[in-house]
């Protein structure tokens, strides 16, 4: 499974790194680090992954197949 991210979309609230901080963050200025960013997230981190797009308030992350 990947996850798509729209960076102009995003507002930056961090709730995505709050569940899944190996795979978004944050960076200094408060824009959108994916640590996946077209690749498979790994098996381990399939739930954080998806509790993190089903937490975006803005709808910048979509599970893609």
């Amino acid at each position: 499974m990947k996850i798509s991210a729209d960076y102009d979309r995003c507002e930056g609230h961090g709730l995505c790194a709050e569940q899944a901080p190996a795979i978004f963050e944050l960076d200094d200025d408060a824009e959108l680090v994916h640590h996946f960013d077209g690749s498979d997230i790994p098996p381990e981190q399939l739930a954080a992954a998806r509790a993190a797009v089903t937490a975006c308030p803005v709808a910048a992350l979509r599970e893609l197949p």
